[in-house]
């Protein structure tokens, strides 16, 4: 197979890395402690975790766990929390402990929660308050047996600690009612860890370090199966590949994507804590007056993200007065970054918007936008160290570059499988290549292009039509915030594209996006149904979903 990509590569870029660099996951954040650890590490709501301290409260999480719960090597603990303090604690707690962590979306439903503790097997839960109430409904029903239980402010000194938790429960009264009487207090759980002694197990690379649940976009949320040495690759592929003129010392990376989703534990996580960075990790980034506040507080040289959230921050009032002088990395992922927010980022920061595409599959870094990249370009760039990617047809043959294809990738990142379904891996994963469903085009000299995702296509009259494109766009109009195209059905051409807009200004009228469509749109292109919304239906990471628009067209 013909490797076209490495002559693009930056000069500094090796070819391949050293996947077994370190033994596990274990033996990286102990190599960190040992050589950060005055350094800090988290950061949130003005609260500083050094490594140090990261060092003795994980260990005295994992002794808790071997000890008092009795829990042995392999056992699956469920992560269900934003982004505090609490979770990188209980994180290397349980990875130190030999166990299996298993992030979980607070804001799943009671059906959501309840499949996803019973397909893990898990008997221990991390839970924060606010959503204890989903656990109630469920657990009888489930595998836990064990409940610890922390509030927002937990993590944070006295006497803040007990305003927050004061403010968030009886102020804002954020927290339900609800019964877990085995539930025990995080605190708790830290205080009696500390006197028990920690056992370090031996944690290989292939042993299993994440049930990671797919976003459940494409259908069933299926547990990709993480083990040490795919997470440990992914970190020295993207290190490598980033360049030390993208990463160096002191670096302070924003946090806003949730840490229970793979490419903030991977991207932010985990690579900045191999680096000696910092997270600041933001708890609500929804709440895009304060996020700015905080931006506007603290320096940072790092941030990720999806597509939306850097449209929204550049949205909101005050974003522009930011100090964006030591910016060096804003990386893009989980979905399509759009032309105009990249553009409109890099004239706002003075800071490139670089793309990044994975999987949870993947761990999730496949391919990146090269470090010594001028700027957006459309593209997702080149396939990392170690990484192969190729295109195939229908029938699963090599398509030639420049020609539609399904995009697959093969390297160490790659999963073992999914959790307890043979068939399902079998589906996806054939002779080491990881099927994406996901349809590019790759470049003579390696750049890949998405061009969207094989169940989103819309067969127009027999024309392929992909939303990715109509949306593109759709949002360079200056009275577009955000777009998705979907596929409707048609009597006469089977399928009709529709788009469903968030709009800046009401006076925006369909017959002036249809008229801005044609400018840039072959005409069975042209979206034929227009509609106008306040919001698009989004996952909890804020990928929109067609898929939730497609359903209620049908209905």
């Amino acid at each position: 197979m013909d490797f076209p990509w490495l002559k693009s590569y930056p000069e500094d870029v090796p070819h391949e890395i050293d996947p077994d660099k370190y033994n596990s996951l274990v033996d990286l954040l102990e190599q960190c402690i040992s050589d950060y650890s005055d350094k800090p590490a988290f950061s949130n709501m003005g609260q500083v975790l050094s490594y140090r301290e990261l060092d003795q409260q994980s260990k005295a999480f994992a002794a808790y766990l071997q000890h008092k719960l009795g829990l042995k090597k392999g056992d699956r603990v469920a992560l269900m929390m934003p982004n505090l303090l609490q979770y990188p604690v209980a994180l290397f707690g349980v990875l130190r402990a030999g166990l299996v962590v298993v992030n979980v979306n607070p804001l799943y439903t009671a059906r959501e929660l309840e499949h996803q503790l019973k397909d893990s097997g898990a008997t221990t839960i991390v839970i924060v308050a606010n959503f204890a109430d989903t656990l109630a409904g469920v657990i009888e029903h489930t595998p836990v047996k064990n409940v610890i239980l922390t509030e927002l402010g937990d993590m944070l000194a006295w006497p803040k600690r007990s305003i927050v938790n004061f403010v968030v429960k009886r102020v804002k009264k954020m927290v339900p009612t609800f019964s877990l009487p085995q539930s025990v207090p995080f605190r708790q759980v830290l205080a009696a860890g500390t006197s028990m002694p920690y056992s370090r197990p031996e944690v290989t690379g292939s042993d299993i370090a994440f049930l990671q649940y797919t976003g459940g976009t494409t259908g069933v949320s299926k547990g990709a199966v993480l083990i040490h040495r795919n997470l440990v690759a992914n970190l020295e592929q993207v290190c490598a590949y980033m360049g030390d003129d993208m990463l160096g010392e002191d670096e302070v990376v924003i946090t806003a994507l949730p840490l229970y989703h793979i490419f903030a534990l991977t991207a932010n996580c985990l690579m900045f804590m191999k680096i000696g960075g910092c997270n600041l990790l933001i708890t609500n980034p929804r709440d895009m007056p304060a996020f700015v506040k905080t931006l506007q507080s603290n320096r940072f040289t790092a941030i990720t993200g999806v597509n939306t959230l850097f449209n929204g921050l550049l949205n909101t009032p005050g974003f522009e007065l930011v100090d964006f002088k030591e910016l060096r990395l804003a990386l893009g992922g989980g979905m399509a970054v759009q032309r105009a927010v990249a553009e409109k980022w890099q004239s706002v920061t003075g800071s490139r918007l670089l793309e990044g595409y994975g999987l949870t599959e993947s761990s999730p870094g496949a391919s990146f936008s090269p470090h010594n990249a001028s700027g957006y370009d459309g593209t997702i760039g080149l396939p990392i160290p170690s990484t192969q990617m190729r295109l195939v047809d229908e029938l699963g043959d090599p398509t030639a570059p420049g020609e539609r294809g399904e995009i697959q990738i093969k390297g160490p990142q790659v999963m073992a499988g999914y959790w307890q379904r043979p068939d399902a891996t079998a589906e996806v994963l054939k002779d080491g290549w990881l099927s994406t469903g996901d349809i590019g085009v790759m470049s003579d000299d390696g750049y890949f292009t998405i061009v969207d995702r094989k169940k989103d296509m819309i067969l127009v009259s027999g024309f392929n039509v992909f939303p990715n494109e109509i949306e593109d766009v759709v949002v360079m109009h200056d009275s577009v915030v955000e777009v998705a195209a979907i596929g409707v059905p048609d009597e006469r051409a089977g399928e009709v594209v529709k788009i469903v807009v968030v709009r800046n200004d009401d006076s925006l009228s369909k017959e002036e996006l249809v008229a801005h469509c044609r400018e840039h749109l072959t005409a069975y292109k042209v979206p034929r149904h227009i509609e106008f919304r306040d919001e698009l239906p989004k996952t909890n990471v804020g990928k929109i979903l067609r898929r939730a628009l497609r359903e209620e067209n049908a209905a």
